[in-house]
């Protein structure tokens, strides 16, 4: 067993940059042999503002960057950064723009039967790779069931609301917390790494998290 730490990752799972973060931790996680991470998904919602049913991506993105080929660079330094880590980002595929209280919703449950790490995988690439809705029930309980979830349940959660309200509060925490980035993790309770930095630079801030624990 290895020297336990946590790590704590405040994303959205609509944001490119957050997948790219995700598996760049995990990424330096193998760097470190002798740490046994726990990591642990915290909400956060770049648009929380969004309706349940999503709106139409390329719209949504043309509001947002008013230059067409500063978008176009973005996607793909994205797509450059992506394949190191083994992601296929397929921008063009995606439709919707969801709002993510309910894959949140999701990835909270997936945490308590301890699959997290297949959801919050399964829900990136369906969005960012199949494009897939992630905001639509079916499709939130089609990606719990590959994770070794229960759909039903999932559908059953979900139309109820269940800790709808959970995630819009651990959401505004974090806004409050000054948290107006993502992704943003955080090692140890202590130390924090802003962005999707390399996995070499995620080592170095776990091995100071793991002195400053000492």
């Amino acid at each position: 067993m290895g020297q336990p730490l946590l790590i704590d990752l405040v994303a959205d799972v609509v944001c490119p940059w957050c997948y790219l973060g995700w598996r760049r931790v995990k990424s330096a996680v193998a760097l470190r042999p002798d740490v046994e991470p726990l990591i642990v998904w915290r909400p956060y919602q770049l648009d929380p503002s969004l309706p349940e049913e999503g709106v139409d991506r390329k719209a949504y993105m043309a509001g947002k960057f008013k230059n067409a080929l500063k978008l176009k660079a973005v996607h793909t330094a994205l797509v450059e950064a992506g394949a190191e880590e083994g992601i296929v980002f397929d921008f063009n595929a995606i439709a919707l723009s969801p709002n993510t209280n309910a894959a949140h919703r999701l990835i909270r449950w997936a945490h308590g039967a301890g699959k997290q790490d297949a959801v919050v995988e399964g829900l990136f690439a369906a969005y960012f790779t199949q494009g897939r809705d992630i905001g639509d029930p079916v499709v939130l309980a089609e990606i719990g069931e590959a994770a070794g979830m229960d759909p039903v349940v999932i559908l059953r959660l979900l139309s109820e609301g269940a800790d709808k309200e959970t995630i819009a509060r651990e959401h505004a925490m974090a806004v409050q917390g000054g948290i107006t980035g993502v992704p943003f993790a955080i090692f140890g309770g202590k130390l924090a790494v802003v962005g999707a930095e390399s996995p070499e630079n995620i080592a170095q801030a776990i091995d100071k998290a793991l002195e400053a624990a000492g």
